[in-house]
């Protein structure tokens, strides 16, 4: 029994790409899959094409990242558009055209990927190789090694066996029985000593003052948690939280959101039984930036001026209550009918809640005023049941009530789905 899929028509068609005359750019978005899918095509396109380069659109500075680069030597330039300039053709791993503001520019003609296809963002390439069902890029081109009888050296087998480690987080995630196959058939070639000298490169230590900032902006959100930690030195800090939250008993998921340089980043995290984060993440965040993932791990990069000065937490707080196109949407009263009142009827509220007020600005809320107990109507059906009420000015910004002299009992309410 072979170990892998017989690949022969592919690899004829990826073959005929190849032209001893041109130069070809890989660009990645660098994380352990990416780099190891880049380094693994590289190494196919080595002797087939004039020349070949990584390019990464990121800076790399999570801990185990960098040790990755280091010790596996993994070649790679910034991604600029001088550098784009020199190639005559382009190829993409580990992500989609979509993905990126940075790819927006390049016309690809070589895609590899296992993050699912987005309807609204088809993938327009002369080769595209997209198994979603994969946990792991890194198992693709480990396919396509194996067909191609080209026997992975110790760096190289190594890098792959981490992609694949770190994107099915060690066989905890949603995995197909190809990716333990690839993991096992690289055994054999890694180096373990290196690998696990990798793996324990995993934050620094003055990132704990994050964690810190995380326990106390907790914000529970029906089986999950909403945190919000602020300014961050590097978003994979979010990406550390993230994953930590996720060991916690009871939580599913966890949304983590922060700021960095003029950037707010929201990393989703989810056990995989519940909702589709990828799904979710674009379907909130899509409008304003660049969003989408897997199952149950999904990103969100929006530009802080969509924010448009409003306080960045709730901003996020309320796009995270509800889908995006339920957000929006208004409902015309008809001639007859009050504005306020639902169609067919009186003004309505979930069950269990009272009709929804108007929303206070932070720090407008008069002496006289209660923060109300429910959310307001129609808010709640996009969160698991039993999620809770709006995240308190005690720790907006990440400051707690003892610095604000503000009380956690004086809690800023949800704001209404209408109002923009």
């Amino acid at each position: 029994m072979s170990y892998f899929r017989k690949l022969e028509t592919r690899l004829t068609h990826l073959q005929e790409l190849f032209d001893r005359a041109e130069r070809w750019l890989i660009v990645i978005n660098a994380d352990p899959d990416a780099m190891a899918s880049a380094l693994a095509l590289k190494r196919i396109m080595i002797h087939r094409v004039d020349d070949v380069v990584i390019a990464r659109v990121n800076e790399i500075t999570r801990p185990d990242n960098l040790a990755m680069a280091r010790y596996l030597r993994i070649p790679m330039v910034k991604l600029t558009p001088t550098l784009a300039a020199q190639f005559d053709r382009f190829a993409v791993v580990d992500s989609q055209p979509h993905h990126h503001p940075a790819f927006k520019d390049l016309s690809f003609s070589l895609v590899i990927d296992h993050h699912p296809l987005v309807e609204e963002h088809p993938v327009v390439a002369d080769f595209k190789e997209i198994r979603n069902e994969y946990g792991a890029t890194s198992t693709i081109m480990t396919e396509y090694l194996y067909n191609l009888g080209i026997r992975p050296g110790k760096l190289l087998a190594t890098a792959l066996q981490f992609g694949i480690k770190t994107d099915t987080a060690s066989f905890e995630r949603a995995f197909h029985d190809v990716d333990m196959r690839a993991y096992r058939y690289l055994t054999k070639f890694a180096d373990h000593a290196l690998l696990s000298r990798i793996v324990r490169s995993e934050f620094r230590l003055h990132w704990l003052d994050y964690f810190s900032r995380a326990f106390i902006s907790m914000h529970k959100l029906g089986t999950g948690q909403y945190v919000y930690v602020g300014e961050v030195e590097n978003p994979d800090i979010l990406v550390v939280i993230a994953d930590f939250f996720m060991r916690v008993h009871e939580i599913r998921w966890a949304a983590v959101c922060g700021v960095y340089h003029d950037t707010i980043v929201v990393i989703l995290r989810g056990d995989g039984m519940g909702r589709d984060l990828g799904r979710y993440a674009s379907l909130q965040f899509g409008d304003v930036g660049s969003a989408g993932g897997h199952r149950a791990m999904a990103r969100a990069e929006i530009p802080l001026t969509a924010a448009d000065g409003r306080n960045v937490e709730f901003f996020i707080y309320k796009r995270l209550l509800a889908p995006r196109k339920k957000m929006r949407a208004k409902v015309e009263p008809k001639p007859d009918q009050k504005p306020d009142a639902k169609p067919g009827g009186g003004a309505e509220s979930a069950p269990g809640q009272k009709t929804a007020q108007k929303a206070v600005p932070p720090g407008e809320r008069k002496p006289e005023q209660k923060a109300p107990a429910a959310l307001p109507a129609g808010t709640s059906a996009a969160l698991p049941a039993g999620t809770s009420g709006a995240p308190s000015a005690a720790t907006t910004g990440g400051t707690s009530a003892a610095s604000t002299g503000a009380s956690a009992a004086a809690a800023v309410p949800p704001v209404p789905p209408n109002e923009k």
